[in-house]
């Protein structure tokens, strides 16, 4: 999410940093939380889905977000292959606690908005091995975090956090994330099934600093279950346009681009 006082945010983390050498685990989340995003974001984005054979199938959309400090609003509206052009879903995360996140899927052939239940965010998006949750932005105080060890990863130095939901009934029995010290980026994630078996990783492979914030441009959702990968590169960004709130609506989403 977006944190109003960007100057305030990035002094306040130098000052945990400084003060505590280690810090917990659920200050290590807040910062990876509150790190500074753009107000408004559009690109490009490849979904590659690999099975257990290495075949591949490809999918190209266009993506935009934007972040009015309370609401985190995303729209995305697949392109190709024919089977699934003019398909579009749009999810609203919001800051205030105890509200879950607002998803919509608009499925022409149906030329019908559909809204995700609660229920139905453990489903996989449009044959990938992200669920309708994993695409929301989930707020630190929906888990209990616990740091694990401090390691170096991919030459970057990491805190480890393990992550347990206070709802019972989650998807998930725990999630483990690996985040860059001083860019507060999730670098890697391992997702547990509810018999703690090691269900999937998520891998950030590229991100790189645009405008002087942190973007993830290229990430790998590995399914160890299922021997299925889906790979997301997002190319042509474009950062603070001045994206209209008219852009994120079913309208929309049945208009397309």
């Amino acid at each position: 999410m977006l944190v109003s006082k960007t100057l305030f945010a990035m002094l306040a983390l130098t000052a945990i940093s400084s003060a505590s050498p280690s810090m917990n685990g659920q200050q290590v989340i807040e910062a990876v939380y509150k790190r500074v995003q753009p107000k408004d974001q559009q690109g490009d984005l490849t979904m590659l889905l690999i099975n257990s054979r290495g075949e591949e199938r490809k999918r190209e959309i266009r993506q935009f977000i934007k972040d009015d400090e309370q609401t985190e609003k995303k729209i995305m509206f697949f392109l190709s292959p024919a089977d699934v052009r003019n398909t579009s879903f749009m999810n609203w995360s919001h800051t205030q606690q105890g509200k879950e996140d607002d998803q919509w899927i608009y499925l022409p052939a149906l030329k019908k908005v559909k809204r995700i239940s609660s229920e139905g965010k453990s489903d996989y998006f449009m044959g990938s091995d992200f669920t309708y949750d994993d695409l929301g932005d989930r707020r630190p105080d929906e888990d209990n975090h616990s740091l694990l060890r401090e390691e170096m990863y991919q030459g970057e130095a990491c805190y480890v956090v393990e992550s347990k939901s206070k709802d019972k009934g989650y998807l998930y029995s725990r999630t483990v994330t690996w985040v860059i010290k001083d860019k507060w980026i999730g670098l890697k994630k391992e997702f547990y099934d509810e018999n703690n078996k090691h269900l999937k990783t998520l891998r950030v492979m590229d991100y790189k600093q645009l405008d002087g914030l942190w973007m993830i441009l290229h990430s790998e959702m590995e399914n160890m279950q299922k021997k299925h990968k889906t790979v997301m590169k997002l190319e042509d960004l474009k950062l603070n346009q001045g994206i209209k709130d008219s852009q994120f609506g079913e309208r929309t989403m049945i208009k397309g681009l």
